[in-house]
């Protein structure tokens, strides 16, 4: 059941802007194609350039979006367990949206009908054109692709901002194209949160590597913690630019979304586990505690993960953090009461066991280091919360309940609410009509499983808080600006102790 208001009616009653955090075009091949082809020569050279003329709106597709699936029979995709890439992936029954997911201007002019302010735009067809494995090749895209939407959305500044595309394969690559990017103007960034590294085979430890799941002779790179690179200083630049880093990564074809026959399969859960590995990549690995400023942004993947995950990290910090960690040594067991306990309870099929004492004798080789928890420096359960929920952000889509999880301050650990945004996903197969969105996000007030202030945040507070938390001028020139300028002085405010705004 949807709310019986349109989204237009709900944006007035609001007395607040509505951001899209995740908004989405399409590209449209015939156009986007010679600019990339032209663009790339440029850059890379004329073979890189074909390989774009052939992947982009044509049949090779193995370079730029990753899909030979089709290319094979259903016996070669099991016997290599290829797995089922989307299919029928944008809108087809209602022209009208899908137009509006590829032209700028008719999206504009369609954002008031939405009930949307500002919406922040990801890509669709070339979302991952930051995984593309050649260098030369990935490096060129995305660098040509973020001067075409430079180009493409600088007339609809007021209202829409397209995200850069930067890839991470290696810190120096994606410093380079956070600079450039900056340079057209482009304030808002994607950036590929996983990578999948191939392992080193002249290191290959034969059994003692254990079979856990299809990973095709690759490994994943989360980029904060056990990275094959310093990410520090990638981090740094986004923070000398005022640019929050935000990843859009799916996660099918690794773990166990790898059927072949099954898209559904492979995505359900698919951003979440991306999402998850990510942030707890990124959290584990120290970032968020020597980079407090910096935020980062999850899309797509909704915030129940990000709620369990939170859960999650305080049950294991206060099971094997420094100093609890010593209750499961092995060396800590009383052997002489342990026999005891055998000979005076042990039922028949224990008696008579040769090598007990020597089996809790024999300890278990000690780890290279006892506090795994040591590059965050935990030394309470506040100092998780504190290093988790003002760092991450959340998008979450108009049918996610989960958002009300999110907002549960009296479930979630230290009365937390987690920084879910509002996300439209326009422009893809489960948005059956753009005017329906918002009203559909609203549901969650007006069945009061979230407050009007929980509402306020999930559209305006937490996405603005989130593209505008380091560069105050991010919303300057937009419909939004005053808006936005009020919202984050106030929050600035909270954060500086000189007024209570619930942040």
């Amino acid at each position: 059941m949807t709310s019986n208001l349109s989204a237009a009616q709900i944006r007035k009653s609001l007395g607040h802007p509505v951001i899209d955090a995740d908004g989405h075009y399409i590209e449209t091949a015939p156009i986007l194609k010679p600019f990339l082809v032209e663009s790339v020569r440029e850059i890379a050279g004329g073979d890189l350039a074909q390989k774009v003329a052939d992947g982009v709106a044509g049949t090779d597709y193995d370079e730029t979006v990753l899909r030979p699936w089709s290319k094979l029979t259903d016996e070669q995709r099991r016997a290599n367990w290829l797995p089922r890439p989307p299919w029928w992936s944008v809108p087809a029954g209602n022209t009208l949206d899908r137009a509006t997911a590829h032209l700028p201007k008719l999206m504009a002019e369609r954002l008031d009908e939405m009930g949307v302010d500002f919406a922040v735009m990801y890509p669709s067809r070339m979302l991952t054109a930051t995984a593309i494995q050649n260098p030369e090749l990935r490096r060129a895209v995305c660098r040509s692709l973020n001067k075409f939407y430079a180009e493409a959305y600088k007339p609809y500044a007021d209202r829409m901002t397209p995200v850069a595309q930067i890839p991470t394969h290696t810190p120096q690559e994606a410093i380079e194209e956070l600079e450039f990017a900056a340079s057209l103007g482009l304030k808002a960034i994607m950036i590929n949160g996983l990578v999948h590294r191939p392992l080193d085979k002249g290191k290959d430890v034969g059994d003692a590597r254990p079979n856990w799941g299809s990973m095709g002779g690759t490994r994943i790179d989360v980029l904060g913690l056990d990275s094959e690179y310093d990410y520090d200083p990638f981090w740094k630049k986004c923070v000398d630019l005022k640019i929050m880093p935000s990843t859009h990564t799916p996660g099918m074809g690794w773990g166990s979304r790898t059927s072949p026959t099954n898209y559904m399969y492979n995505h359900i859960g698919s951003f979440a586990a991306a999402m998850d590995a990510t942030c707890k990549g990124i959290f584990m690995g120290g970032v968020t505690k020597r980079f407090p400023e910096l935020s980062f942004g999850f899309l797509e993947g909704g915030v129940g993960w990000a709620v369990q995950l939170l859960g999650d990290i305080i049950e294991h910090w206060e099971k094997r953090n420094k100093d609890t960690i010593l209750d499961l040594n092995p060396a800590a067991i009383d052997l002489d009461l342990m026999e005891q306990m055998f000979e005076k309870y042990a039922d028949k099929v224990f008696h008579n066991v040769e090598g007990l004492r020597d089996s809790f004798a024999k300890l278990e080789p000690p780890p290279p280091f006892l506090d795994e928890w040591a590059p965050i420096g935990l030394e309470s359960k506040d100092d998780i919360i504190e290093r988790f929920v003002p760092s991450f952000y959340f998008g979450c889509e108009a049918d996610d309940s989960s958002v009300a999880w999110a907002f549960n301050s009296k479930l979630n650990p230290r009365r937390s609410r987690l920084k879910a945004m509002f996300s439209s996903d326009a422009g893809h197969w489960d948005v059956q009509d753009v005017t329906g969105i918002l009203p559909e996000a609203f549901e969650l007030v007006e069945h009061k499983h979230i407050t009007e202030e929980d509402f306020h945040d999930f559209v305006f507070g937490f996405p603005g808080e989130f593209y505008a938390g380091l560069n105050k001028d991010f919303f300057k020139g937009t419909r939004i600006e005053k808006d936005a300028a009020k919202m984050l002085a106030g929050r600035d405010k909270f954060k500086t102790g000189k007024a209570k705004v619930k942040a």
